[in-house]
């Protein structure tokens, strides 16, 4: 592994216009699950990302000491379900502190466990990406989840619900123009 080292000087900018530049960093929305039935859990995630094409290895950025990195890594394997733009009350749902534990956080939510994961696999989900656990890394005050994808589908017809600037956004994608020919 890599890591910086050598002077570190004091960064000169107040931290809070720093934090509201990194909320201009779009990301598509999921909940990652894990299972069997009688150990469900369900967590809201923002910051999912291909790390590899081979191996293929997907990165999920969790707070430090997550419950859900310990889970998945006891499970040895997870579900992420990429939510799509109409589904923003299962994001705000998973990522309340508040809900309830285990198989009641899924009450009355469609789903269907998957036959290598045990995780549920959320109706309605722009797409699915089975996972084996690989690894888990403290990064700072987060930790990166690791996972290398066993299966996955995707319902192409759909928008994605995005992260951005400290809300949730569905709407329309378009093509970037191109820039004219000089």
């Amino acid at each position: 592994m890599t890591t910086a080292t050598g002077v570190r000087r004091a960064v000169r900018q107040d931290p809070a216009e720093r934090r509201q530049a990194l909320y201009h960093l779009a990301s598509p929305v999921s909940v990652l699950t894990t299972g069997p039935e009688e150990r469900m859990h369900g967590t809201t995630a923002s910051t999912v990302t291909l790390v590899s094409r081979s191996p293929l290895l997907v990165g999920v950025v969790l707070r430090a000491g997550s419950s859900f990195a310990r889970l998945a890594a006891d499970e040895g394997r997870f579900a992420i379900n990429v939510l799509g733009g109409d589904q923003a009350d299962v994001a705000r749902r998973f990522a309340d502190s508040g809900r309830p534990d285990g198989d009641a956080a899924f009450t009355g939510l469609a789903w269907t466990a998957d036959r290598y994961a045990h995780a549920p696999l959320i109706a309605g989900a722009l797409a699915h990406y089975v996972c084996r656990f690989h690894s888990a890394h403290e990064a700072g005050d987060s930790e990166l989840l690791l996972g290398h994808v066993v299966r996955a589908t995707a319902d192409n017809g759909r928008l994605p619900l995005f992260s951005y600037a400290g809300g949730l956004f569905a709407g329309s994608l378009r093509p970037a123009k191109e820039a004219a020919a000089s």
